[in-house]
């Protein structure tokens, strides 16, 4: 037998000159297993200053180094990328979690490939590991993860290379009802989030485009076959290198719900303002300007409703005591409700109508506003004066009326009108009081002066008196002011 001719040692000084100030990091390995040699960059993205800390072969390495898949699944040993370019085996972007036993603060991701070097006879020369250090790049897409499931906002994110959705998080299963399998790895034909969505043929050229998609309201599928009004965006991202597009969403549905209960709302109101008895406008406050009169406050006033939008009620002259206007003015404007305020007002044609006003301050698209109700009672009033009228002719000589008579025409006739006392029996003197007194009893100014012992301009002048005491005018009303207060029994 020949001698064993053995390999001739390789010479490796101008490939390691080559590749010393590369960036990534570079490993050399010879077919025996041992590590021969490491730039300055792969020594640094291990943690160690020289090349023995790296183990002084592949199983050293192995027990130097703990490697782990994304997924948190620990690398066998035939599994390190060591192990398999020594077996002749490429790698190619293998990415793994490097630890290490002696420090349990380090922690690197590193990115993977494998190439052999051959010599003239394709016999394998050198076995070398490419490593790049993407730790700052997993730590962000680690942070992102985190937060996109985080996030109460639902969202999804889609791979515009299949257009198939690889990421959804759980504000987006809970708004929809999906369960993760129906989104991951489905496409856009199958469940399509731009569906029924405003300038959709804009929207889906910006997908197409890698550009941003405007917030746009969309109608989504549910699993049901319902649908859910959105507001959908789009933003181009990156994961993992593939271009990809963010879908964010805002559930439209209950802002929908109380669009259409407004609407509703709305429409009911309107129909009980126009078709309402009696008049009725809304005015933007503080000037009183009309926004809308229903028809019962046309046929009252005789404005037409075309003529008198956007004017104020002083320029329409509808007020007939501009005084009494410019104090409900001011407490409208302040927001205080007005409650069947009597008030007259003023006609197309000049003439007077009795009115009880009520005003309520409302907000009407952001604006102050105030809905005014005037119920119009001129023919009751007239009838109440004419019915006050007859009492009082009745009431002229009420000698031969019962008390209990007196008192029923005393309420109906303060019904009407309603009582104008303005000051108590304390406040009258004891002479006022007899006169009080005597008036009640249906005494005559003649009969009064006999009883007193008085001249018929001294008693005239008493009665005026007490008549500017008590706030009447007229002797009628003054029995009925006494028999309120019961001067009988005096």
């Amino acid at each position: 037998m020949g001698a064993k001719t053995s390999r001739p040692k390789v010479d490796r000084g101008q490939l390691q000159q080559i590749i010393a100030g590369l960036t990534e990091g570079i490993l050399l390995l010879d077919p025996d297993h041992s590590i021969v040699w490491a730039n300055e960059t792969a020594l640094a993205i291990h943690g160690v200053d020289k090349l023995a800390d790296l183990g002084a072969n592949a199983t050293q390495y192995r027990k130097h180094f703990i490697l782990t898949y994304r997924n948190h699944h620990a690398l066998k040993a035939a599994q390190y990328p060591i192990e398999r370019v020594l077996r002749g085996e490429l790698c190619r972007d293998v990415v793994v979690q490097v630890t290490r036993p002696d420090d349990e603060d380090f922690f690197r991701v590193h990115q993977i490939r494998s190439l052999i070097l051959t010599d003239s006879a394709s016999l394998g020369e050198s076995m070398v590991l490419v490593m790049q250090d993407v730790t700052d790049r997993y730590n962000a897409e680690d942070r992102f993860e985190r937060a996109f499931n985080a996030n109460p906002a639902p969202a999804l994110i889609c791979r515009l290379s299949d257009l198939r959705y690889i990421k959804v998080n759980q504000g987006f299963l809970e708004m929809t009802a999906y369960d993760r399998g129906d989104v991951i790895d489905h496409s856009m034909y199958e469940l399509d989030v731009l569906e029924k969505a405003d300038d959709r043929e804009t929207a889906v050229q910006c997908l197409q485009e890698w550009k941003t998609i405007a917030q746009r309201e969309a109608v989504l599928r549910l699993p049901g076959g319902e649908e859910k009004f959105v507001i959908v965006a789009g933003q181009p991202i990156v994961i993992e290198e593939d271009n990809c597009m963010l879908f964010t969403f805002i559930d439209l549905e209950a802002r929908k719900k109380a669009e259409i209960s407004l609407a509703h709302s709305e429409e009911r109101f309107s129909k009980a303002f126009r078709l309402a008895p009696v008049p009725m406008m809304v005015c933007a406050l503080p000037e009183l300007r009309i926004i809308e009169v229903n028809t019962a406050f046309s046929s009252v006033t005789g404005h037409a409703t075309e003529d008198i939008l956007g004017k104020t009620t002083t320029e329409l002259q509808l007020w007939n005591d501009p005084k009494l206007y410019r104090e409900l003015q001011a407490r409208l404007d302040a927001q205080e409700a007005v409650r069947e305020q009597e008030i007259a007002l003023r006609t197309r044609d000049g003439a007077i109508i009795d009115c009880l006003f009520s005003g309520e301050p409302v907000i009407i698209q952001d604006q102050s506003c105030v809905l005014c109700v005037a119920q119009d009672i001129t023919e009751r009033k007239r009838s109440e004066m004419d019915l006050i009228a007859a009492i009082d002719a009745v009431m002229q000589d009420a000698s031969w009326f019962s008390r209990t008579v007196l008192e029923k025409l005393a309420q109906v006739r303060d019904s009407g009108k309603g009582s104008h006392a303005t000051s108590g029996l304390d406040d009258l003197t004891p002479r006022e009081r007899e006169v009080l007194v005597l008036i009640c009893k249906g005494h005559s100014d003649e009969d009064m002066a006999a009883t007193l012992r008085l001249s018929r301009n001294t008693v005239r002048n008493h009665v005026a008196t007490l008549y500017g005491k008590i706030g009447v005018n007229r002797r009628s009303a003054a029995v009925i002011w006494g028999r309120e207060r019961g001067v009988i029994g005096y």
